[in-house]
């Protein structure tokens, strides 16, 4: 368990600071609970909807059709270079909004705390939670505590839902990708799964290793205003882009053909996956992006990224075929062609 970096100087509210760790009550539902709500996570999310902490919240929502979805969070260690599980969390949740295209709202935030965490970690966590919602424009409006017994959790887990608005008729789907269609990657991969294994691994290189964590909706509402003609939008977290890639190809029954030679990656990332036996291509991320558009759209597509600060390292990675349907191929750079299959298991466990 990692100690929160910026936060050995915590001062602790009024209304804690007989508890400076986590005891079984705070997620018993009674006066532990309701201190915890009021000091530490009311202050950090306070919001209109929020306030009334009931056991479900009132939302207005605009006209369209809603997206909703559910992700946890239980990385190891808790803080990392470039962020906090407290990021992944609100980042993680509101990129998978973004990927149907849709405009990330409100989420919703569930902690499973394990009996002896400390408070100042958990203050930590909340802040970055904070400014995370707060950078993405996004609201916490309802949550839940619960605390399991010393040695039977890790810490810190999180639970985030969130439910986002798609305006407009657009259709995006992994089952979308067509022949002809281009494949794009908006920046460097495998950032976030070593920056994670750079920590576990005590890794030291010239240059630091950060992870990309980091929210896509606005880069996804760039894409979508420069043209129409998107049809596959994907986060490539867990498996990074060969996971991707392939859910992709089986789900819309396409072959997809990849250029190796354009697959951004940074040399001190590169470094990290020699020295670990890795493939870049099947580490995580946390703030990049595949686009597959109609090959008419793709330099409109490619521009909108590359304009975008989080799009600086964008390329064309490849393209979508009829032949090999189902299957992933790269070219190699020395002219060659492999197939890039679908891990049988996880390459790197408790990255996200």
């Amino acid at each position: 368990m990692a100690d929160p970096p910026d936060f050995n100087n915590w001062t602790c509210p009024l209304g804690l600071r007989d508890y400076p760790n986590i005891v079984i009550g705070h997620g018993g539902g009674g006066k532990l609970s309701a201190e915890l709500v009021e000091h530490l996570f009311l202050p950090a999310f306070r919001n209109e909807a929020l306030e009334n902490l009931g056991d479900s919240t009132v939302l207005h929502l605009p006209p369209g059709r809603l997206a909703f979805s559910t992700d946890s969070f239980v990385v190891r260690p808790l803080f990392f270079p470039g962020g906090s599980i407290g990021d992944l969390a609100v980042n993680g949740t509101v990129n998978d909004l973004a990927m149907s295209g849709a405009m990330p709202l409100y989420l919703s935030a569930g902690f499973i705390l394990e009996e002896g965490f400390p408070m100042a970690s958990l203050a930590g966590i909340v802040e970055r939670m904070a400014k995370a919602a707060q950078a993405a424009g996004v609201q916490i409006v309802t949550g839940d505590t619960k605390v399991v017994e010393r040695g039977h959790g890790d810490g810190c887990y999180i639970n985030t839902s969130g439910l986002g608005i798609l305006p407009g008729h657009a259709r995006i789907g992994p089952a979308m990708a067509q022949p002809g269609d281009v494949v794009l990657v908006s920046g460097t991969v495998g950032d976030h799964g070593m920056a994670i294994m750079s920590v576990r691994e005590g890794l030291e290189f010239d240059t630091l290793i950060e992870s990309d964590c980091a929210p896509l909706h606005t880069m996804v509402q760039a894409i979508l205003d420069a043209t129409p003609h998107v049809h596959v939008l994907r986060d490539p977290t867990r498996g990074g882009v060969a996971s991707s890639l392939n859910e992709i190809a089986a789900k819309s029954n396409v072959g997809i053909l990849i250029d190796e030679r354009n697959l951004p990656v940074t040399s001190a990332v590169q470094a990290a996956c020699d020295l670990l036996g890795l493939d870049p291509i099947y580490v995580a991320n946390e703030g990049k992006l595949l686009a597959i558009v109609a090959p008419e759209a793709a330099d409109a597509a490619l521009a909108a990224i590359e304009a975008h600060p989080l799009g600086g390292n964008a390329a064309i990675l490849g393209e979508v075929t009829a032949q090999r349907p189902g299957m992933l191929l790269a070219r190699t750079p020395i002219g060659g062609t492999r197939v890039i299959p679908m891990q049988i298991g996880e390459q790197l466990p408790r990255i996200c």
